[in-house]
């Protein structure tokens, strides 16, 4: 078959957001054909019963929807921000409108419902779906957190998700594991409110009693990246499914 129609579909495009909301990222390795199957097994075995498609940028760069956002707790959440807002969104100068922006670098996010398949839900941008996730799927009552890339400031922002600042793995709500590589997203999270510690400083405090992982909340952990990195992925990219425990109630 021709790339185009194959169909194709990769685990860094699937996200389990929710109890019965799945994420499908369309992708450079994961096709629309993929993700048309993967809705249609989902729904028809009664897995879930909503699945979004993000439309990412068919680029190396992003090669998978964990590369560009992870989640980081119920309220919180990590992202590249030209693929947070549509370029329309962010438009600031008038060549932003008089210029069409590129069709790769389009970024749409649909959302289908297992019981109306036929008249899926569009938003305005990725940002907004992630507010109605923490909001209505996560039961959030905090106003929605969104941590960019490098700080959002050029060019640390595109070069920090390259090195994997988006493609964190969450241990438990608000505990994230991430590469020590990306010190402008790392001011970000601390600008968030977050701790930020390096894992060698983390384990013996865990061994000492210092800390208890039972109580720890809203910490970034910094991993050793040299030799990691070498997988060309992050920790969400080179990490099995975990068995977490549900959120609970606030």
């Amino acid at each position: 078959d021709e790339p185009e129609f194959r169909t194709t579909l990769e685990g860094g495009d699937v996200m389990m957001v929710s109890k019965n909301h799945v994420l499908i990222g369309v992708s450079e390795r994961t096709s629309e054909e993929g993700a048309n199957e993967a809705i249609k097994l989902l729904f028809e075995n009664n897995v879930v019963e909503k699945v979004t498609v993000v439309k990412i940028p068919a680029k190396r760069d992003y090669m998978h929807l964990d590369t560009v956002f992870t989640q980081v707790k119920r309220d919180t959440w990590v992202i590249l921000h030209s693929i947070a807002h549509s370029p329309a969104y962010d438009a600031t100068e008038p060549i932003h409108f008089l210029k069409e922006p590129e069709k790769l670098e389009a970024t749409t996010a649909i959302q289908f419902h297992k019981d109306k398949p036929g008249e899926p839900k569009y938003y305005e941008h990725v940002e907004a779906l992630l507010d109605d996730i923490s909001r209505n799927d996560l039961g959030s009552t905090t106003p929605t957190k969104v941590i960019y890339s490098g700080g959002n400031t050029f060019p640390y922002d595109s070069r920090e998700q390259w090195t994997d600042s988006c493609n964190l793995l969450a241990l438990k709500e608000g505990v994230v594991l991430g590469y020590d590589r990306n010190d402008k997203t790392v001011e970000a999270f601390k600008a968030n409110g977050f701790n930020v510690v390096k894992v060698q400083d983390l384990i013996q405090d865990l061994e000492s009693g210092r800390v208890d992982a039972n109580t720890l909340t809203d910490t970034l952990v910094l991993m050793p990246s040299a030799e990691l990195s070498r997988a060309r992925g992050g920790f969400h990219c080179m990490s099995l499914p975990l068995l977490r425990d549900g959120l609970s109630s606030k």
